[in-house]
């Protein structure tokens, strides 16, 4: 097994209000992207990183990357206009051999090394893998601000990633969503529409995506928590 990493990085964040890539703000001084890649750096199971970024950021992105001093060899690409885009420009530039892809955020650095490996280790025996969590809140459907009817959480899970494909699996999704023009709201959703089968790893709550100002308070706690005690 070849595992290669995509975090997706070419996204700018409109919902953080900031002037810069959300994956870019920093954390007690180091990038968002940076605590992500240091993850995928340390996990057994990644053998090279693949990071979509925005095209007027991918000279700075290739500076904060190479000051970070990753062990693992990590390509910075130019995204393209879309998430599914950027993660297909990505596959392009997968090396050679690689028989597996874990796509991410590269705004959620709170993922654990051992989640990596769990949902690797569930795609590499099943074909497609993600991590998700179960839905705790009460859900409703709603049409015009008006409350439809509740919808029955028992078959509901929140989707997060890593998302974890067998590279023969990815390529046939994104071949037919590229041919029909179809864009899915991520890659398992691609794989779902031709009819594959995706597996469940349960992920963590503290596995957050950031997109809003408070998400920035949540993850330092988060991160701070993961440094060992001296």
């Amino acid at each position: 097994m070849k595992v290669g990493a995509i975090i997706a990085a070419a996204g700018v964040g409109r919902r953080m209000k900031a002037d810069r890539p959300k994956q870019l703000l920093a954390l007690d001084g180091t990038p968002i992207l940076i605590y992500t890649l240091r993850k995928f750096d340390s996990c057994a199971v990644i053998d090279h990183i693949i990071v979509p970024s925005p095209h007027e950021f991918v000279q700075e992105i290739r500076d904060v990357v190479e000051r970070a001093g990753l062990t693992k060899p990590v390509t910075v690409v130019e995204g393209g206009e879309r998430r599914q885009d950027s993660v297909w420009i990505g596959m392009q530039h997968l090396h050679a051999g690689t028989t597996t892809v874990a796509v991410h955020d590269a705004v959620r650095p709170c993922v654990t090394v051992s989640e990596i490996e769990a949902v690797v280790a569930e795609a590499d025996h099943r074909g497609a893998a993600i991590l998700a969590i179960p839905i705790v809140d009460t859900v409703k459907q709603v049409e015009r601000d008006q409350v439809e009817m509740t919808v029955t959480r028992e078959h509901l899970v929140l989707a997060q990633t890593p998302q974890v494909f067998k590279i023969e699996v990815l390529r046939e999704a994104f071949d037919r969503a590229r041919a029909d023009e179809y864009y899915g709201t991520d890659e398992s959703s691609l794989v779902e529409r031709i009819h594959l089968p995706v597996s469940i790893v349960r992920g963590s709550e503290r596995n957050i995506k950031i997109t809003r100002p408070s998400d920035l308070t949540l993850a330092r706690v988060f991160l701070e928590e993961e440094r060992p005690v001296r």
